[in-house]
């Protein structure tokens, strides 16, 4: 039992001393802050994030129509096979339903 209070004891000094050592940026007196970051602008005046996010906005709706076209040969391949053996290009179809919709989810959550 003393063991692991002593263990706990090392571990707690360990933390402590190494947010002393290593200080974080960013935090409150930190440089790197979020409010101190200059957005860049692009030589026609906009902003560059403002350029990113609409590009990427774009290509999301890109993307979600071809997703929609696929939904819709995958679900017409469903209905006109009435056996429960899929072809190979029916899988296909499903790996590039996968693979757009991890494109939009990654460009969301940027």
């Amino acid at each position: 039992m003393k063991k692991w209070i002593r263990r706990g004891v090392i571990a707690l000094v360990f933390a402590a001393l190494s947010l002393v050592a290593f200080p974080q940026r960013g935090g409150l007196g930190g440089r790197g802050g979020l409010d101190q970051e200059e957005d860049p602008t692009l030589p026609n005046g906009k902003s560059q994030k403002d350029e990113i996010l609409k590009a990427e906005h774009q290509q999301n709706l890109k993307d979600a129509a071809d997703l929609a076209a696929l939904v819709e040969q995958l679900r017409a391949d469903l209905e006109k096979n009435d056996r429960y053996v899929l072809s190979m290009s029916t899988l296909k179809k499903t790996d590039d339903i996968e693979k757009l919709v991890k494109r939009i989810r990654a460009r969301l959550r940027h």
